[in-house]
């Protein structure tokens, strides 16, 4: 399968080692008063209340990074070695409940008993979950968690719900990450948590190479059975527009197969599974365009963290590129012999508990 181009996602990696460091100072921001005319309809609105603007700044670990390059495995390392931690999802896929396999939720026996919040929880008739509504919510989630003496960790792919929530003052009308229409400048580095961001890093070609493992893993799992049961056969033709879609019907998978059973219907009994020619090439490519996809959003992820890192955001760059590629060929001994998982322990896992370690001493 071809790959769009991704020249200027890919080109960033090339000056890295260079121009970040993973070891570099936590930066803390100067409090300003926060405000806004907006109304959410999540309930909880204390985020924005008088407490958080005139409080001391509670401390909270973000962890950031494409999809596909192990946010989910850190905030779990971090979660069970920083005792009394608790897991926010920044994911606004995974917000929803329902397709637990497409949203690449993280699963309840790969958790280890850490509390998760904004996992699966939103219902998805609702409609779309904002990022103002994330902001409210999850502020609020902080502020119950850091009562209690513990420490927040919020992770996810999703960096507009993630700026949304660390800002001291967010404008939903301003999109910050449109490149033409704002520079950036227009992102605030005034934030109203002591942020310790951790931003997990992989070469994209490498990145590129295990989403489309992935995307096959998921398939191996049931993924298409699971859209089947999400088709809406009378839903709007203007869905065929990802622009139109809402809510979890954005995930990667929904569209492209949604098109697939608008031509080949499931049956009440499950998923046929006719080989004939046309279905088959119908179903080749709506796989083609998940993975085509799946790396788009890849890319688009990676050119908002490095917006964020050019307006000022301090974020520590950690390297899975060599655990992501080590994780691709198991049966094959890389770096010496190392396992993925050993790898993924000396570059990821060690680095950053040390990091957030050092940070919580402050």
């Amino acid at each position: 399968m071809g790959l769009p181009s991704l020249s200027i996602a890919y080109s960033y990696h090339c000056s890295l080692s260079g121009r970040f460091q993973g070891g570099s100072s936590l930066t803390l921001f100067p409090p300003t008063p926060s405000s806004s005319s907006c109304r959410s309809r999540w309930p909880r609105m204390d985020a924005d209340s008088d407490y958080h603007r005139h409080r001391q700044k509670e401390k909270v670990v973000v962890i950031m990074g494409a999809t596909g390059c192990g946010k989910s495995r850190l905030s779990i390392d971090l979660a069970t070695r920083c005792t009394c931690s608790e897991i926010i999802n920044a994911d606004k896929m995974q917000l929803y409940r329902g397709l637990d396999i497409s949203t690449n939720k993280i699963p309840l026996d790969e958790r280890k008993g850490v509390p998760h919040h904004l996992l699966g929880e939103v219902d998805p008739a609702n409609g779309e979950f904002t990022a103002w509504d994330f902001r409210s919510a999850a502020g609020s989630i902080i502020s119950d968690i850091t009562s209690k003496k513990k420490l927040p960790i919020v992770v996810g792919g999703s960096n507009s719900f993630i700026h949304a929530l660390v800002v001291d003052q967010f404008d939903p009308a301003i999109n910050v990450f449109d490149g033409e229409g704002s520079s950036p400048s227009s992102i605030s580095s005034e934030l109203r948590y002591n942020c310790c961001f951790l931003w997990v890093d992989v070469s994209f070609p490498v990145l590129s190479d295990y989403s489309l493992k992935r995307v096959d893993d998921m398939l191996d799992m049931g993924m298409v059975d699971e859209l089947a049961q999400f088709f809406d056969p009378e839903a709007n033709d203007l869905e065929d527009d990802s622009e139109h879609r809402i809510g979890l019907r954005k995930a990667i998978g929904a569209a492209e197969f949604d098109r697939y059973f608008k031509k080949y219907p499931p049956s009440p009994g499950g998923l046929r599974r006719e080989e004939d020619r046309m279905r088959k090439a119908a179903y080749e490519e709506a796989v083609r365009a998940m993975k085509q996809n799946a790396c788009w959003l890849a890319e688009r992820q990676i050119r908002k963290i490095l917006r964020l890192k050019e307006a000022g955001w301090d974020l520590r760059r950690l390297d899975a590129t060599e655990a992501i590629r080590a994780a691709m060929t198991p049966s094959k001994c890389s770096n010496g012999g190392e396992r993925w998982s050993d790898i993924w322990e000396r570059q990821v896992a060690e680095p950053s508990v040390k990091i957030v370690k050092r940070v919580l001493k402050e």
